[in-house]
């Protein structure tokens, strides 16, 4: 998945601490394993530090992917360490609620904390 599709813009308030919070209930992903598709919502929480995450962008990178063999938790991890690069937040989580397959749900949390500094 290519971070460079993410875009940001400035953030208007970067002294004040408030949290963003984006659901996206479409995601996609194929099973490396199995090739099945896995589906799941995934939920982003963030505050803002001086960019502000473009919600066309994450939508095409989110849909980017739909044809990629992937396990939940790298997807997971994955999405965390690109949204990170390119949002430079303060606080981020990430979260990925995933369907049933065989029985079996998985949730996936992974969270970045900004360095004081």
């Amino acid at each position: 998945m290519s971070a460079s599709l993410l875009e940001t813009f400035p953030n208007q308030f970067p002294n004040r601490e408030y949290e963003v919070e984006i659901t996206c209930p479409e995601f996609t992903a194929v099973c490396p394993k199995t090739g099945q598709p896995d589906f799941g919502t995934i939920i982003i929480r963030y505050v803002p530090g001086d960019k502000v995450l473009e919600l066309k962008s994450l939508k095409l990178y989110l849909f980017s992917y739909r044809d990629r063999g992937i396990f939940y938790e790298h997807s997971i991890n994955t999405i965390l360490d690109d949204l990170v690069r390119v949002v430079q937040p303060r606080r981020m989580t990430v979260v990925g609620d995933f369907r049933p397959r065989g029985g079996i749900t998985s949730k996936i949390t992974a969270q970045h904390q900004a360095q004081a500094g």
